[in-house]
């Protein structure tokens, strides 16, 4: 019972080393399990509404449509639970400038159902819901109209549900009609779409850079009141999809599965059938057609007939009244004959023909009559031949006029909203992996710093107690369970902190980017009980460590005081000039600097670590903080991209320049598309939402206007470098050319892909073909491609721009129509601004940036939060470590202490004689921990690969200013909690005899 009394005592009396310990764990296990809860919440929450909802596994999008025969081919793929055929149709509107939309319609079977978050869902024909963004920015409320224009051949379906055919229709089979949707709407509700969880009213209004929409809204309408029988899309659910997380490696191979399924024996017959199905639509069309000709060339030819018959009955008729009229006149028998009524005599052909030749060329009406006749049947004639021929033709254009149906097999990842969020998290998370690492190792330091003091306080204690015949794991226990019931306190306050404190703060933040219904904080007991085990653990050994340390001695040894460390000389002693020129304090803050090792070692290492965490965070806040004006301000030399729709071309070219605002321009071609790693399978496998797949922004410039792409973006090759960095090429050094295409780092960085790879691209038709990589660009946002015009051209069998290297101008050959412009503007950046977004008021216009818009605007919020998180928590360690280092250090010195206030030092000369050495030591750690952070936040920066970003490191020296003055500072602040104890120093019974 003694020695449980005398352990507790010895606990009351070292409840400084206690709440150091406790809080070093309660700060690593913080860091630990917090950002991982974080994130675990959101994806878990994302998880369980993305079931609810029914968000597809598999989505199937065809260039010709899908009809209820492929669909009918899907639901047979083992594996799939559901099949939901879907039906969409672009349309636009005037909301301050044309707009434009999505109709889709929603699902029957449960498949991609929309989150009602006010009204109700839509019912009838014409009622539709809308997204809140669409509320937020057109200002309609729940009950308003609208009427919409459907796009002229703008959805993909009435683009490929029928190309056009030989015969100028539409090449859909016989009984499928694209799909279309009510014109005259009224909204009934707000609804949340499961593709996209982006929140309008937050933080990610302002990353546009990220959008992957090709439509500014959707709207959702039901069933009725939507006609054809050919298919946008087919979505999928995939059996036992929903029992995993869709953000594990389990999920992505459940529907791998069923995706290779499709590829391996659906896909290819169905392209086949439906090509056959539109071949013979091209085919019934021109039979009838040539029916129908038929038809009306014989009607024709019938009437023609039938007026030449009439003719040639009136001349015949005026031929035998001549005829008989001559023979009256020359026969002598004339009157006896008429009297005994004698027909008129009989004349032979030849006589016959020419009178008839006679009496027609004497009339002119007769001739008249002729000559229409023979021209009606002329042209009959001609009418027939030139058919036959267009139909023959046609006939044997129709192959090569319908191109091969591609399909293209789709999982979540393809979605944007879904990508950009597990993008995020993803990213948050690997900062939350490597942070802890760095905490448990600074936990170990000072608890071995801690603990092997307060073993050596209580050397003649513990010989003691081996003297009398106590074992030396009963004595070692003491300081087992000390550091053991810290580290669990700690523990246990930092899983508090770690699973509700930190987790609530961060979902805070990611609320403002996504609208994730259903969110709560939970409790993961293994992950938490792991994380206390780990600190545990290291904590434990440390204490072992020093407890062998000192119990290895026998109790008469550890009994005595243990003999003060033997002096020696010190480096600075060989270098007189130096040596001679310091005072004696000077000299003994030195020598006690260097002599004790161990002390200088954690001491300096203690303080580097923290260091080096708080630069990491300020070096990930600094990379992100500078990304917009690198961007915009440097990559992109162009002050203004304007975009438009093919047939607004002209127009918005002509708009622009009658502006006036134009300084130089060059016109381009600028698609959304997809850029995949090639040599992961076949180039057609679609599979466009795979790991090694990126959205980019294909630019096409023209064949003559190449080296103008230079003075519109500065072009910069580059190549991997270590650490975060990149080996970048003198500026203008890369040129553009037709033996391949241009790749941005950001994408390239996260593919892999470096120049002369292969890669394969998605052209905004859907179009896909394998192309070289001759260069990568530097570009930090966005994922941009560039390709020449005539490279574009052989990639994507352009017909129309095959030979425009040698045509006479890029413009003339009309390969391509230039959709874009890239200019160069006068101004300020605030008259730019205002330029762009007067511009999208025009109704050629389909969308205008400004650079010095997209700069000032450019946020990352969320890293940004967590980098203020991960500072906060290592300027807190850097305190607690100096606490327990600044006590550790005046308890190992009490007699020392003791014996200058004997020889007469004042309270403050004692101050300064302790404290300057924690400070030179703690300037030391600053030194070595400034570059250490540089290093560490360049591996970790590294590692944030995200979709169309590429974090360039980048430390201003105002972070190390910040990093250096914020370590400096926790060191005066625990100086005015050691300065206390230093007073409290009573030197007669510190300099008492131990024995």
């Amino acid at each position: 019972m003694a020695f449980v009394k005398d352990m507790l005592r010895m606990w009351a009396h070292s409840w400084k080393r206690f709440i150091s310990i406790a809080m070093i764990t309660l700060l690593g296990v913080a860091v630990l399990t917090g950002i991982y809860a974080g994130c675990r919440d959101a994806f878990r929450s994302t998880d369980r509404f993305f079931d609810a909802q029914g968000l597809h596994d598999v989505q199937v999008l065809s260039t010709a449509g899908l009809s209820n025969g492929d669909i009918a081919a899907l639901r047979k793929v083992n594996g799939v639970a559901k099949v939901q055929a879907e039906r969409s149709q672009e349309v636009t509107f005037d909301l301050d400038g044309r707009k434009s939309a999505t109709m889709q319609e929603i699902g029957t079977n449960g498949i991609d159902q929309p989150y009602l978050q006010e009204g109700r869902m839509p019912k009838k024909a014409g009622e539709i819901a809308v997204t809140r963004k669409f509320i937020r920015d057109s200002g309609k409320r729940i009950g308003s109209r609208l009427t919409v224009i459907p796009e002229s051949a703008s959805s993909d379906t009435s683009d490929t549900n029928g190309t056009n055919g030989a015969d100028g229709t539409n090449e859909t089979s016989g009984t499928d009609e694209a799909p279309s949707f009510p014109t005259k709407l009224t909204i009934v509700g707000v609804v949340l779409d499961p593709q996209n969880l982006s929140n309008p009213d937050g933080y990610s209004a302002m990353t546009s850079f990220r959008s992957t929409a090709t439509t500014d809204y959707t709207f959702f309408a039901p069933s009725d009141g939507v006609t054809g029988t050919l298919y946008t899309s087919a979505t999928l659910l995939v059996k036992g999809a929903a029992a995993e997380s869709t953000f594990d490696e389990s999920y992505e191979n459940t529907v791998k599965q069923v995706t290779d399924r499709i590829d391996g024996t659906v896909k290819t017959d169905r392209q086949k059938a439906r090509r056959q199905e539109l071949l013979d639509a091209g085919n019934k069309k021109i039979a009838d057609a040539r029916a129908e000709a038929d038809k009306k060339f014989a009607d024709a030819q019938s009437q023609i007939d039938a007026n030449r018959q009439q003719f040639n009955q009136q001349v015949d008729q005026i031929v035998s009244m001549q005829a008989g009229a001559a023979a009256a006149a020359n026969g002598a028998n004339a009157g006896a004959a008429a009297a005994a009524g004698a027909t008129t005599p009989q004349l032979d052909e030849t006589t016959r023909e020419t009178m008839r030749e006679t009496i027609i060329a004497a009339s002119p009406e007769l001739t008249q009559a002729k000559q229409q006749l023979d021209q009606a049947q002329s042209q009959l004639n001609e009418q027939k031949a030139s058919t036959e021929h267009t139909l023959k033709t046609k006939e044997n254009e129709l192959k090569t006029s319908i191109p091969q149906v591609r399909w293209y097999v789709q999982g979540r990842q393809s979605l944007g909203g879904f990508s950009a969020l597990k993008s995020d998290l993803d990213s948050i998370q690997s900062l939350g992996n490597a942070f802890p690492i760095v905490f448990l190792l600074v936990a170990v330091m000072m608890s071995l710093t801690a603990m092997a003091r307060m073993v050596e306080e209580d050397r003649s204690l513990i010989g003691t107690y081996v003297g009398l015949g106590y074992g030396r794991l009963a004595v070692a226990s003491r300081y087992l369970l000390f550091a053991l019931l810290a580290c669990l306190i700690g523990g246990g306050l930092g899983l508090i902190a770690g699973f509700l404190g930190i987790p609530a703060f961060l979902l805070v933040v990611l609320q403002g980017m996504y609208v994730m219904p259903g969110l709560r904080l939970e409790y993961d007991w293994l992950y938490g009980s792991l994380g206390i085990a780990l600190f545990v653990v290291g904590v434990l050994a440390a204490t072992i460590y020093a407890c062998v340390q000192e119990m290895r001695q026998t109790p008469a040894a550890l009994m005595r005081p243990k003999a003060p460390r033997a002096g020696s000389r010190i480096l600075l002693e060989r270098i007189r000039p130096v040596w001679n020129r310091i005072g004696f304090l000077g000299k003994v803050t030195a020598r006690n600097i260097f002599r004790f090792k161990s002390r200088l070692i954690m001491t300096v290492g203690g303080v580097a670590g923290c260091t080096a965490l708080i630069v990491c965070g300020l070096a990930i806040n600094d990379t992100v903080a500078d990304l917009g004006i690198k961007q915009y301000r440097d990559i992109y030399q162009y002050d203004l991209m304007v975009v438009s729709d093919d047939s607004d071309a002209s127009a918005m070219r002509t708009k622009v320049a009658s502006d006036g605002r134009v300084t130089s321009s060059l016109d381009v071609r600028i698609e959304s598309g997809d850029l995949t790693v090639a040599g992961s399978g076949d180039g057609d496998s679609g599979k466009a939402g795979s790991s090694g797949s990126e959205s980019i922004q294909l630019v096409a410039v023209p064949e003559k206007h190449l080296s103008d792409l230079g003075e519109m973006v500065t072009l910069q090759p580059v190549s991997s470098g270590m650490l975060g960095t990149s080996g970048v090429g003198k500026t203008g050094s890369l040129k553009l050319d037709d033996d391949g295409v241009i790749v941005a780092q950001s994408a390239a960085s996260a593919l892999g892909v470096k120049a002369g790879s292969k890669v394969r691209l998605t052209n905004g038709d859907g179009v896909r073909a394998t192309a070289k990589v001759s260069a990568v660009n530097r570009n930090l946002i966005g994922s941009d491609v560039y390709v020449s015009e005539t490279y574009y051209a052989k990639l994507f069998d352009s017909k129309d721009a095959k030979n425009t290297k040698n045509s006479k101008s890029s413009e003339d050959s009309e390969a391509l129509t230039w959709n874009a412009m890239l200019a160069k503007l006068s101004g300020s950046d605030t008259s730019q601004t205002d330029y762009a977004e007067s511009l999208e008021e025009d109704s050629s216009v389909m969308k205008a940036v400004s650079c010095a818009h997209m700069a000032d605007s450019f946020k990352f919020d969320l890293m940004g939060a967590v980098v203020a998180l991960i500072v906060a928590l290592a300027g807190g360690l850097a305190l607690v470590v100096l606490f327990t280092l600044a006590n550790t250090n005046v308890s190992e010195r009490v007699r020392e202490m003791a014996t200058l206030k004997v020889l007469g030092f004042f309270d403050r000369e004692v101050h300064h004689y302790v404290n300057r050495e924690m400070m030179i030591l703690t300037v030391m750690g600053v030194i070595l921990g400034l570059p250490l952070g540089r290093l560490v936040g360049g591996m970790l920066t590294m590692a944030l690969n995200m979709p169309s970003l590429y974090f360039e490191v980048e430390v201003k020296p105002l972070s190390y200013v910040i990093a250096a003055v914020a370590t400096m500072a926790f060191a005066l602040l625990v100086q005015l909690f050691v300065n206390p104890v230093l007073d409290r120093i009573d030197p007669i019974s510190s300099l008492k005899s131990v024995e």
